[in-house]
């Protein structure tokens, strides 16, 4: 299943090609293809253990690729310096320690920092750039609040706020929403529809929050090992369906594995009659 070939054409930010890795000896992803153009809000779903952080961390250069590539705009590898160009956002964003003292803006200011300027102080318009990033995500009743005193929705949202400052065309997020409140879900996700919207800004986002994510993302992508569905959020399956297509996939390629042993042991059946006949 695929996105209609005949939607409008945008510039393609990540282009993932035949990729399969490995972790620990196992082949954890497998042959997987996926374009994702810009402005485009995308939730991967799928089980424990299918693959889902393992290809976020891949995409951000972390896991090397078993075979396979991973571009990100204008066809530079991740391996390149257009990894600034990619924020991330983990689960564990929200867990701030208590001794941590620093505040919101503190935080997201965190984002601009680089090679190039981590020993200068801000300039101006990164102070204004920070002001409006604060303004955007939300924060800015809480700019000067210490993290460790908001609650997990607020985290979340300077998290975001801390990679938007990075100037990031790309943002990557496993399990945001992990210990956030319903209702804190439902305005940071209208916050990153509202970003795809407005500010052309691509997410990727991972999600076990499957009612929630197919209501809010553009278009859904299933991995378990490899793609069983990239397509519409509108059109996305049950998930009996995709379990059955999943298993008759895996039932097909059991059968062809049978074929072809059966056909070598016949085979080698038939070598030894000949040799045997030889040597008569």
């Amino acid at each position: 299943m695929s996105i209609d070939a005949n939607a409008k054409q945008k510039a393609t930010i990540l282009r993932i090609s035949d990729l399969s890795v490995n972790r620990a000896g196992s082949e954890v992803i497998k042959d997987v293809d996926l374009l994702i153009e810009e402005g485009e809000f995308v939730g991967i779903v799928g089980p424990n253990g299918g693959g889902k952080t393992t290809l976020i961390l891949t995409i951000l250069g972390i896991l090397k690729p078993h075979k396979g590539s991973v571009l990100v705009t204008h066809n530079q590898s991740l391996q390149s310096s257009s990894r600034t160009q990619v924020g991330w956002v983990p689960q564990a964003a929200t867990n701030i320690p208590d001794h941590l003292r620093i505040t919101v803006r503190e935080f997201i200011r965190l984002g601009l920092l680089n090679l190039r300027n981590c020993i200068l102080p801000l300039s101006k318009s990164d102070k204004v750039k920070v002001d409006k990033i604060i303004e955007a995500v939300g924060l800015s009743s809480y700019a000067n609040t210490r993290l460790n005193r908001l609650s997990g929705g607020q985290r979340q949202r300077a998290a975001i706020g801390k990679a938007l400052a990075s100037n990031s065309d790309l943002l990557l997020m496993d399990e945001p929403m992990v210990g956030v409140d319903i209702e804190s879900r439902k305005s940071i996700l209208a916050l990153l529809s509202k970003l795809c919207q407005e500010q052309n800004k691509t997410i990727v986002m991972i999600s076990h929050d499957l009612a929630s994510i197919k209501k809010t993302a553009d278009r859904m992508v299933y991995l378990e090992n490899t793609i069983w569905f990239d397509g519409l959020s509108s059109e996305f399956p049950e998930l009996s369906t995709l379990i059955d297509l999943r298993e008759s996939n895996q039932l097909a390629s059991h059968s062809a594995n049978t074929i072809s042993s059966s056909t070598l042991a016949d085979d080698e059946h038939k070598v030894l009659q000949l040799s045997e006949k030889g040597e008569d």
